[in-house]
């Protein structure tokens, strides 16, 4: 049967096997980011998500230009329009950049 080692029977190759196990033990428990190599599913979810919206906002923003510029030939625009249009294309595909300042001036 497997009884307990007393500590004063120990033989150098056991107080060796006990080290090196402590040894690996104390490294894989210092470097945490090594071994939970993963990435946040929320994060992911999100990127993807932006990634989409800023797909299909793509054509619609040139077929919006498009069609304020038809409306501009034609002499039937009003500024406040093409003003609104410019200020919500800027804000849809400078969203990322927007939120990265924001988060800079208030220290997140």
């Amino acid at each position: 049967m497997n009884q307990p080692l007393a500590l004063d029977r120990l033989t150098d190759f056991d107080r060796l096997g006990i080290a090196a196990r402590a040894a690996v033990a104390l490294f894989i428990s210092s470097a945490p980011a090594s071994a939970v190599a993963q990435s946040s599913p929320f994060l992911t979810g999100a990127t993807a998500l932006q990634t989409n919206i800023l797909a299909w906002l793509t054509p619609i923003a040139i077929i919006l230009v498009m069609v304020l510029g038809a409306m501009a030939m034609a002499a039937r625009m009003s500024w406040g329009w093409c003003i609104g249009a410019i200020v919500g294309i800027a804000m849809a595909f400078g969203a990322p950049q927007i939120v990265t300042w924001i988060r800079g001036m208030f220290g997140v």
